[in-house]
């Protein structure tokens, strides 16, 4: 699947550089209940697709990170 998304001034590097603060954002965005549809519409998600799509052997899909820490946050509580 390939995205339309746009950003402009946005590098790989300053992606990469961002990758623990898309997880973060996800990670509160668990925690305060939302579904992975609205997830889905996020800025972080759309950021962790792109870097999925450009470098998939180092980034997981963000579908398998949304489930990866759901599990990680539902085993805290």
């Amino acid at each position: 699947m390939t995205t339309s998304i746009s950003t402009p001034g946005l590098t790989i590097g300053e992606l990469e550089a961002n990758y623990p603060l898309y997880c973060k954002a996800m990670r509160l965005l668990i925690r305060e209940g939302k579904t992975i549809a609205k997830v889905r519409r996020t800025v972080c998600w759309q950021r962790l697709e792109i870097l999925h799509n450009c470098l998939p052997t180092q980034y997981r899909e963000p579908d398998y990170l949304f489930a990866l820490l759901q599990r990680e946050l539902s085993a805290v509580h």
